[in-house]
Order: C-alpha cells, then structure tokens, then sequence
C-alpha cells in the first residue's frame, strides 16, 4: 500500500515523464480519486513547483518551466545513462567545461541509490575507450557560454556580433547569421553567413572571442547540410598539403573511394580530377592503394615519396622468408 508521501512523489514523476496528463488518469495509475490528485498538485505548487492546471472535465496537468527547477527523478535506466554519457564526455575530452562535466557526474553519483552507485562503478572500471581512433589530437576547450549563445541564436533566428581569431592570428568582428553547430573530431564549427564576407563561413568555436546576439533576425536558408558544408570547408582551408589527383575512373567510382565531401571533384572526359589539402599525407596514400583504377599524382610530390616508401616495405614482405639454419 502506498503512502501520501510516495503517491505525492510519484505524481511528480508523472508529470516530468509526460507533458500533459488528465487528473483522471493520474487517480487511474495512482488508485486514487481525482479529488485526491487535486490535493497532490495543490501540495506541489505549495512546495514551489510549477505545476500549470487546466479547468473543467478534460482538464489536465502539464510541468511548466519556472523560476525553481523541480526536482529531478529519474528511473535507475535513465541514471545509468546519464552517467554513462558523462563518463563518456570525460573519456573523450569532450571541449566543454571540465568542471561542468565532473560536477554533474559527482551529483549524479551522490544522489543516486546504491544499487545503481555500483552499476556505475561498474561502468567506470569495465570501459575502456579507444582514444586514438576518436581524435589524433586533443581538442580545444570551448566555453560552453558560447555554445549556449550561439545554438539560442539558430533557433530563435537572430544575428549575432562575431568577434573572431583566425588560424593566422588575424582578428576580425562581423555580423553573422548562425545556421548550426557541427561537432567534427574533437573541435565545434559555428556555421553561418557572414556579412563582412558576404557568404557561408565556418568558424572554430574554440576561436571566438566574443558573442553578442543583436535584435535582428533573419531567414535560414533552405536545404542547408552544415556537416557537408563543414567537411568541405576543411578539406579546402589553407594547410601544409595542397593535393591534386588524376583518377582515371568515372565520377561515380571516384566517389566511392573519396567520400563527395573530403574534396573538389572536376570531371573531365576521361578522368576525375581530385583536389583537396590536408596536413597528413599517410591516410591518402593508404587511401590510393585500394582504388581499382590507375592514378596519377600532380601534387604534392611528398605523396609520391610516401607510396615510394610504401611499396618498398610491401615488397620487402612478399618476399619468401630465408630457409631454417640446419
């Protein structure tokens, strides 16, 4: 038999569960009457908790966001999977604030039954991630203010001041239309239109300097791909490589080697041209070995001397091993 405290609580857990439900069906779950549900919310509110009712017979109850957040009550599963994914953001050096991440895991961990404290343990210790194969290189910390400002100014359609650093060092202000956020190994691209550069710019969020949202608003542009823009945008920056292939194949088959967003394809009658740049040749050269057609490297010459060398370690493996001393 449930006490008033324990229906009064689960009441709650009700309305964080769902966004509207009818006093008629909380009495149903509850095997209360609905005179008696009236009294929980009224007990709610009185405990600061904002609880919106609806008048007359199909009336029904919805949380509404307050100045007070209730408290949160969560189901063992869905504490097990909110901890697991800030294990997760700690694992993989996720650029957000460390000490946001490590708070919410230790509050997590500190209100939570013990059942579930070991299940978490168990997590901790019976993981392990495979760093290397996520990132090369650790990420850049970003201010989560920016994250917030910038993800408030997609949604609600306003522009923003930018004030920003380049890869150079050169810093610039501008105004800039946000059309998403794109997460993209280890680093968060800002994705807009500029007005100082009257186009679609990606900006490294780890960057920025500054975000002023303003009061004008704009109208996104329609059948925008931010992760294809923001591949793209890469493998076209400015970087130590400037590589241009020759892959005697047709545009179709090209692609299916090179994904349509790692460069700039340019079909010609008989062959594909291919340019992107990048900092790291080892992956391309690895890449050009599986293509089924013949290819001819333009630049840069370095790629040449990686499958040079290569080859050369291919060949020295083919060969039959030396005959046992006797």
């Amino acid at each position: 038999m449930y006490s008033p405290t324990t229906r009064l609580l689960a009441v709650l857990e009700m309305l964080q569960s769902n966004k509207r439900m009818s006093g008629a069906e909380i009495a149903r779950r509850l095997e209360v009457d609905v005179r008696t549900i009236r009294r929980y919310i009224t007990t709610l509110q009185d405990m600061g908790i904002p609880i919106e009712g609806e008048r007359g017979a199909s009336g029904a109850y919805q949380l509404q966001r307050g100045h007070r957040l209730p408290p949160l009550l969560y189901s063992e599963e869905e504490a097990v999977a909110l901890a697991l994914g800030l294990i997760t953001l700690q694992a993989f050096h996720f650029p957000v604030e460390v000490v946001a991440v490590e708070g919410a895991l230790a509050k997590t961990e500190r209100v939570v039954p013990e059942a579930v404290f070991r299940r978490i343990q168990s997590l901790r210790s019976a993981i392990v991630f495979n760093h290397s194969f996520y990132i090369a290189q650790p990420p850049q910390l970003t201010h989560n203010q920016f994250l917030v400002l910038w993800s408030s100014a997609v949604q609600e359609r306003h522009r923003v001041n930018l004030r920003y650093r380049s890869w150079q060092g050169e810093m610039t202000e501008r105004a800039v239309d946000p059309y998403a956020l794109v997460y993209n190994e280890g680093y968060w691209h800002a994705v807009g239109y500029c007005h100082l550069r009257h186009g679609l710019r990606t900006f490294r969020l780890d960057r920025v300097q500054d975000i002023v949202p303003l009061s004008d608003q704009f109208d996104p542009t329609e059948d925008f791909d931010p992760l294809e823009h923001v591949l793209m945008s890469i493998a076209l920056a400015p970087n130590r490589y400037s590589v241009e292939l020759v892959l005697y194949t047709s545009l179709e088959q090209a692609q299916s080697i090179f994904s349509a967003t790692e460069g700039i394809f340019e079909e010609k009658q008989d062959s594909v041209i291919f340019r992107r740049n990048t900092s790291e040749l080892d992956w391309l050269a690895y890449t050009l070995l599986y293509a089924p057609f013949r290819i001819r490297i333009n630049h840069p010459p370095e790629l040449r001397q990686r499958l040079a060398a290569l080859s050369e370690k291919a060949l020295e493996m083919s060969q039959e091993p030396d005959a046992p001393a006797n």
